[in-house]
């Protein structure tokens, strides 16, 4: 029997709904907190110490806290207190396996979604982000350290764009937005793979772990596809959303960023098919070899069955056989079984079946 796959979601099983629970699998995790508050003339960025220092910004500005460590459950519900999120809010925060969601509260609201990246040994991290929009915050969750927001950390700091200029809902949109990004290059990896491995079914090298790579690849897929489905739905809610806090020149942002994850999905569906495709071309490839080994072993057997036929009945154990006698019977034997080798050679050939 296969081993077993260890589910996260067990691990919820009979608990009482809004229960801080980490699903992850990284308990080890060190927490880290980093905060970014700024101003249009001014930004201030520190890494804190403890998470009551998350609760010592000045009003006026925009706050964004991106914390670390999503296994230090304890740290994450004084978080909650503070700025009053729901329980369930903390639920969803520290399961890892949630679906990508928006929940919409009187004060804030709750965004959970997939971040996705190649890390440097080529493989794909899939690691859950959720966001708490307030009126002048926003609250980033990550389960460990690593992320695709350097852009938008050297935006603030350099005050590129309008980032410093605009209100929470508009970082929201940034942090979404360089996600989102990343789903581009994601899939672009995904398109040189499966180019790689058309080419190498085309050209004949395949090896015996070629249709391994290919379901690996085929998982991969499945798994962007998960993240960028449901997503889109959050993004078309907060496109339609009448919730002050997503101000209506936001709007046409997010707008722009529902259109980049129609165009990921649109390619995502037709990289599956292209998978589908290279599963069959791999197969028609093995049968064609197959087939290539049957037709040559099927003609060395059509070559020797006549011969075969011959130097069976002279090799009968008959007395009174009349071509036994004959001086050069032997050779006469050799000659004739050499011209039907060779004639059988020749139709073969013309058949062109050689």
């Amino acid at each position: 029997m296969g081993k077993k796959r260890k589910l996260s979601s067990k691990k919820l099983l009979g608990q009482v709904p809004g229960s801080v629970i980490y699903t992850g699998n990284k308990p080890d995790q060190k927490l880290f907190i980093e905060a970014f508050d700024y101003t249009k003339d001014k930004y201030i960025e520190k890494e804190l110490i403890n998470v009551e220092e998350c609760f010592n910004f000045e009003y006026g500005s925009i706050t964004w806290i991106n914390i670390n460590g999503l296994n230090h459950v304890d740290a994450i519900e004084k978080i909650g207190d503070h700025y009053e999120l729901h329980p369930l809010v903390l639920e969803d925060i520290v399961n890892v396996s949630q679906r990508p969601k928006i929940d919409e509260y009187d004060d804030y609201i709750f965004i959970a979604l997939k971040m996705l990246y190649y890390d440097t040994n080529d493989k794909m991290v899939s690691e859950q982000v959720s966001f708490v929009l307030g009126k002048d915050y926003v609250l980033s969750f990550q389960e460990a350290e690593g992320d695709v927001f350097d852009n938008v950390r050297d935006r603030i700091r350099n005050n590129k764009g309008r980032v410093r200029t605009l209100q929470s809902d508009y970082l929201l949109y940034v942090l979404i937005d360089s996600i989102v990004d990343h789903y581009f290059s994601v899939i672009e990896v995904l398109g040189d793979k499966i180019e790689d491995f058309e080419s190498e079914i085309f050209s004949g090298n395949i090896n015996d772990d070629i249709s391994k790579d290919i379901q690996n690849l085929k998982r991969e897929i499945l798994r962007v596809r998960r993240a960028i489905f449901p997503l889109r739905e959050v993004i078309n809610r907060i496109e339609k959303n009448e919730n002050t806090l997503i101000q209506k020149k936001t709007i046409t942002y997010y707008r722009d960023v529902y259109d980049h994850l129609i165009q990921v999905s649109e390619n995502i569906d037709i990289y599956r098919e292209m998978i589908w495709g290279l599963m069959d071309m791999y197969m028609t490839t093995i049968s064609n070899k197959m087939n290539e080994v049957m037709k040559v072993l099927t003609i060395m057997a059509s070559i020797f069955i006549p011969l075969t036929f011959i130097a069976g009945i002279y090799g009968m154990n008959f007395e009174y056989i009349p071509e036994l006698k004959y001086k050069y019977s032997y050779f006469i034997l050799w000659g004739v079984m050499v011209v039907l080798f060779l004639g059988m050679l020749y139709y073969f050939k013309k058949k062109k079946w050689l």
